[in-house]
């Protein structure tokens, strides 16, 4: 699924139909189930719309599957299955008193079986016509009871509104309640015949088409460019970057941590991760965030994700972090006014980063929240690493003051989705014992696809060696010819603090010799040719009775 713009309004296109020769594993089958849904809503919702309300049904039908996974467990020794439980059956309270107390304690949330999503949706021939049967009232007041259903439980917070952009009265749905009702009947009906497998741990089928959705419709939720989702590969590459010889971490921050990818990723290169923190400022994405990490089996104990403005009103401050990653928005505006310079953020340097360009805010801010001993990686625009004025001066902070800058990776332009702006990788560490920094350019090492440029694995696996080579206690850091370069402090002192990748690394190409007597004697005995060609034409010519065609 991608995007088509046209004067800032986002247009739904169908993706290619799944290959029908390709093994239909659970994730495909839900991949083709997704463009199923995007034919049938075709001309009818926006790419925004269609991303909320596909990615809030699937989490329903998630939250519905573990509730009843886990009830059928807590019912095992009685004998009975959750979906057993009728308004008939004997001693029900007696039962969904004890599931409840168990669900809401163990999952979070709590759903009756009557609000399950397979007895929600509607099955049958009668299903399939244009009067389906109508499940908007009892669908609305389902999603509204799993956040009831945390009240003045420790889940609350990470529970509440989270199905606040599933508005099933919207107009977006259609004109009438019947058209309305229809269209979700239809798309439930879809999802229904998708199954995610929760019982084999070695498939994360739901997490990973979840994450799929997301990266297709990356531009969306209007947000400018780069800012909604960073992709798997970039992901993986500030990963393994903040992990380097570390099993475990006490806990991972992402102070623009958007839909949550990044933090998952992290997760996912460590054997366990004690406590996830983010913050996300837009609520939508916000939402997102906490329905992805209770979709990848992240306890709600073990997140603690809050929907603030980090720079106005950061919600960790009292925490320091050894693992820190972010792709924050790129140059964007910030309040840079006079409570920031008394900040302890932002103060110290002594200079605050300009008003339209908030991208040093953002990295003082991890910094401050970076412990010592501790690793932040962070994407930013490539103009962070020679803008001058404010930033100029930052630099020779964070560097000469300082000593934490330990890393610069330049990647390749056009990688983020919408837009084609140059970006690179910046890594601090606090507590460095070494005075020199490593200098990585990866800008020409890619594979385009389509319009969009992507690192390959091959590139991701180099661009971590390469720095992870660089960690090694035992050793010194080295270069690789046209790729990374060592350089001292005392040669970025002589560069002004000016970090533009090319004057460390030294990608220059020397052009071949050209040897102009051999060019020469080939021009002759050209020449020599022509004219031999030219005579033999003149007498195939003279023979025929015919003019020469040219002169």
């Amino acid at each position: 699924m991608t995007f088509a713009g046209n004067c800032g309004t986002l247009l739904l296109i169908i993706p290619a139909e799944p290959t029908a020769n390709a093994p239909m594993t659970a994730k495909l089958r839900l991949e083709a189930t997704l463009w199923d849904i995007a034919n049938a809503l075709r001309g009818k919702m926006s790419a925004d719309d269609f991303r909320d309300y596909i990615l809030g049904f699937i989490f329903f039908k998630y939250l519905s599957e573990k509730m009843e996974g886990y009830a059928d467990e807590i019912l095992h020794p009685d004998g009975i299955t959750y979906d057993e439980i009728k308004p008939s059956t004997k001693d029900r309270k007696a039962y969904l008193k004890a599931v409840s107390e168990l669900s809401v304690e163990h999952l979070g949330y709590f759903l009756e079986p009557e609000e399950l999503f397979k007895n929600i949706v509607p099955t049958g021939e009668e299903a399939e016509g244009a009067d389906a049967p109508f499940i908007l009232d009892k669908l609305t007041a389902v999603l509204r009871h799993i956040s009831d259903s945390t009240r003045g439980h420790e889940s609350e917070d990470d529970f509440a509104n989270l199905f606040e952009d599933l508005d099933l009265t919207s107009s977006k749905l259609g004109k009438g309640e019947k058209d309305k009702n229809n269209l979700v009947v239809k798309v439930l009906r879809k999802l229904a015949t998708v199954d995610f497998e929760l019982n084999d741990p070695a498939h994360d089928v739901l997490g990973d088409a979840y994450e799929y959705l997301i990266a297709q419709f990356a531009s969306g939720a209007g947000k400018k460019a780069g800012e909604f989702y960073t992709p798997q590969e970039v992901s993986t590459v500030l990963a393994r970057i903040v992990t380097t010889g570390k099993k475990r971490l006490k806990a991972v921050y992402d102070p623009t941590c958007g839909s949550g990818s990044l933090l998952l990723r992290v997760k996912r290169e460590v054997l366990d991760v004690g406590t996830i923190y983010g913050q996300e400022m837009n609520p939508t994405t916000f939402n997102l965030c906490r329905m992805n990490m209770i979709m990848h089996d992240v306890h709600y104990r073990q997140f603690d994700v809050r929907n603030e403005d980090t720079l106005e009103r950061p919600q960790h401050l009292e925490h320091r972090f050894e693992a820190i990653v972010a792709n924050p928005p790129f140059s964007a505006q910030w309040n840079a006014g006079p409570t920031k310079s008394t900040d302890d953020r932002f103060s110290a340097p002594g200079k605050l980063a300009p008003k339209t360009k908030a991208d040093f805010a953002f990295l003082l801010h991890m910094l401050h929240h970076l412990e010592e001993g501790g690793t932040l990686a962070c994407v930013l625009p490539h103009g962070v690493l020679f803008r001058g004025a404010a930033e100029a001066h930052i630099r020779e902070y964070l560097i000469r003051d300082l000593n934490v800058l330990d890393a610069v990776i330049g990647l390749p332009k056009n990688l983020f989705y919408g837009t084609g702006i140059v970006t690179c990788i910046v890594v601090l560490k606090k507590g460095r014992k070494t005075d020199d920094v490593l200098f990585i350019d990866a800008s020409q090492h890619y594979e385009k696809v389509k319009t969009q440029n992507k690192l390959r694995p091959e590139d991701v696996d180099r661009i971590v060696r390469t720095y992870r080579e660089s960690c090694l206690p035992e050793g010194r850091r080295t270069a690789q010819p046209k790729y990374s370069h060592v350089a001292k402090l005392a040669d970025l002192k002589a560069n002004d603090y000016n970090l533009n990748i090319p004057r460390y690394v030294d990608t220059f190409e020397a052009e071949e010799v050209v040897d102009l007597k051999a060019v020469a004697k080939e021009l002759v005995a050209l020449e020599k040719g022509m004219k031999e060609t030219d005579a033999d034409l003149a007498n195939y010519c003279k023979e025929l009775g015919i003019e020469m065609p040219f002169a």
